[in-house]
């Protein structure tokens, strides 16, 4: 290793170190929890080297060096046509050895979809805790279901450190995600990179909403413009499948939100409550069994884990990443689709109080039909939800 990468390594070190003491200290967790998050990350950053390095070693495939190549594209795209920072984020590659970069534990209770949140120093309070270990991921999600929560730990591909370590060289590829096919790579760089140009600590719906917008616009631009036939029709084809998940799941949700508010709610006549939320939820099965086997060909089963743990933590985390997209999409129409506005007049909602933020995007919440977009939708059941440390 070279000395200067050795040296910036013991720099993120002791960065990542002295945030873990100052959260201690703010009372946001334990020792433990904070030295595993610092720690996981730098173990990231110790296996990320350059993306030219990787083509030019003879130990990397052919097919590794092709995603790779295609993600560099794909980055100067973000920087050129999508107005995104241009950072060093995304120009190294780690290999991880492992099939999540982080895995996220979400929990509510059980007449809510209201997610648990806890708080950090940088990303505020989020309804997510993320860990580099499954084990102890797992372990979480079953200490919070002694407490009487619904809990659940998924896998999640990437995250974004908001630009905090662009200084150290920034976020890398990884091998968690970049096998991807092509549109759901561009997806994913989009929506992390989009973390860098607006975040609101503690408002973990507006931020992700946000970066679905971007990915979902920008990768809508980047299949019409830069992909083959064989791409877009790749992408047309799963993302017609997740168009229909996604508004079976938003249907169960609002289904769910119905019942947690009924009378007999209120009356706390929970055996009610329990048999109407068994419906629901036998009703949300049955409807995705029906859909399902109207699929065929690769990934035909590809939500069926999802669906077998869903429960009301995961249904609270996917709200978050599609609740306020139509606002955001709105908002670029009304920007006349220019990137640069459309960053501003986001930031400019994001330094209002958070109830105004809220109504403002929902005050327009339908996507115009000349925008030929396609509906918003969950992440891709290979990444699940997006998220960890700041993302």
């Amino acid at each position: 290793m070279k000395p200067s990468r050795v040296r910036r390594l013991s720099r993120v070190g002791l960065t990542l170190a002295g945030s873990a003491a100052l959260a201690l200290l703010a009372g946001c967790a334990d020792l433990r929890y904070y030295w595993q998050s610092a720690s996981g990350h730098l173990g990231l950053m110790r296996a990320a080297r350059p993306v030219p390095e990787w083509l030019h070693d003879s130990g990397t495939s052919e097919a590794l060096k092709a995603k790779l190549e295609l993600a560099q594209r794909i980055r100067r795209f973000a920087v050129t046509e999508l107005g995104l920072p241009d950072n060093p984020s995304y120009t190294a590659y780690a290999d991880l050895h492992r099939s999540a970069a982080i895995w996220n534990v979400v929990a509510a209770p059980p007449y809510s979809l209201t997610l648990k949140t806890w708080c950090f120093p940088v990303a505020g309070c989020v309804g997510y805790r993320g860990y580099y270990d499954e084990a102890a991921a797992r372990a979480e999600a079953g200490a919070l279901r002694e407490q009487g929560l619904e809990a659940a730990a998924y896998p999640v591909p990437a995250y974004s450190t908001l630009g905090w370590m662009n200084w150290a060289g920034g976020d890398p590829l990884l091998s968690t995600f970049i096998g991807y096919p092509e549109g759901e790579l561009a997806r994913i760089v989009f929506h992390e990179l989009a973390h860098q140009v607006v975040y609101v600590a503690g408002d973990t719906m507006f931020n992700e909403s946000f970066a679905t917008a971007v990915e979902r616009l920008g990768g809508a631009r980047w299949l019409r413009t830069q992909a083959g036939a064989a791409a877009r029709e790749e992408y047309a084809q799963f993302d017609a499948r997740r168009q229909q998940f996604r508004a079976l799941t938003a249907r169960t949700r609002r289904v769910l939100t119905d019942v947690y508010a009924s009378k007999a709610a209120q009356e706390q006549d929970w055996a009610t409550v329990d048999a109407q939320k068994n419906a629901a939820m036998d009703d949300f099965r049955r409807r995705y069994a029906e859909l399902r086997a109207g699929w065929s060909g690769p990934r035909q089963g590809a939500y069926d884990g999802w669906v077998a743990r869903a429960n009301n933590a995961l249904f609270g985390a996917q709200a978050a990443y599609d609740h306020l997209v139509p606002g955001f999409e709105a908002l670029f129409e009304r920007e006349g689709r220019d990137w640069p506005r459309f960053y501003a007049a986001v930031k400019r909602l994001a330094a209002l109080p958070q109830d105004q933020r809220l109504q403002a995007l929902r005050a327009d919440e339908a996507p115009p039909a000349a925008a030929g977009l396609p509906a918003a939708a969950p992440p891709h059941p290979q990444q699940q939800q997006q998220g960890g440390p700041g993302a």
